[in-house]
């Protein structure tokens, strides 16, 4: 078994490193023949912008759309939620509109205005999970079709529906593997 990562713009080879120190052996995917080949995908965090148009470029737009309808565990980390959401405010930028909710890109600020904190996450054990935010995006609504599993202050920040999560963070940059641990047993299922 292999956990494809989204390799075509953003912090993809962090979530392959994460992948593989969990035992499991990480796919970088840029081709729909890549795609075929992996029983997960992580889309990183990167540009979404640019993602999307990548995603277009190279013919995956209907692959993983396939592929998640099939029920291929997908996870979006910061610009792959938003490429996942079905609305994003203020913007018809490209997104596969497949998880029920809309998000606000850049909620939390610039770059500047970075920082990291612990998080519950409902149905992850061993306490809170160490989250970054980086010019992150926020889930303000959450649609009937997905579930809310973490929230901030400012509102949520971690969705799951059916074989899909999404989260607003970047737990590849921290120690902590029990987020890519979850997401590769969700894989096996």
């Amino acid at each position: 078994m292999s956990i494809g990562v989204l390799a075509l713009q953003g912090d993809y080879d962090a979530h392959a490193r994460m992948v593989e120190r969990c035992g499991t052996t990480a796919q970088r995917v840029r081709c729909p023949q890549e795609l075929k080949r992996v029983s997960g995908l992580i889309i990183p965090g990167g540009e979404s912008t640019t993602i999307g148009k990548l995603i277009d470029r190279w013919g995956l737009h209907e692959p993983l759309l396939e592929r998640a309808r099939q029920g291929m565990p997908i996870w979006g980390t910061c610009a792959g939620l938003i490429l996942l959401a079905r609305r994003v405010e203020g913007s018809d930028q490209y997104r596969m509109g497949l998880l029920d909710v809309t998000v606000r890109r850049n909620a939390f600020g610039r770059q500047i205005d970075s920082f990291e904190t612990d998080l519950p996450i409902r149905g992850f054990p061993g306490g809170p999970i160490r989250a970054v935010f980086i010019r992150a995006p926020l889930i303000i609504e959450v649609g009937p079709e997905a579930e809310a599993l973490c929230e901030t202050d400012a509102g949520v920040v971690m969705v799951r529906q059916g074989n899909l999560w999404g989260t607003s963070f970047h737990p590849e940059l921290t120690d902590d593997c029990r987020m890519h641990r979850a997401f590769i047993e969700l894989a096996r299922g």
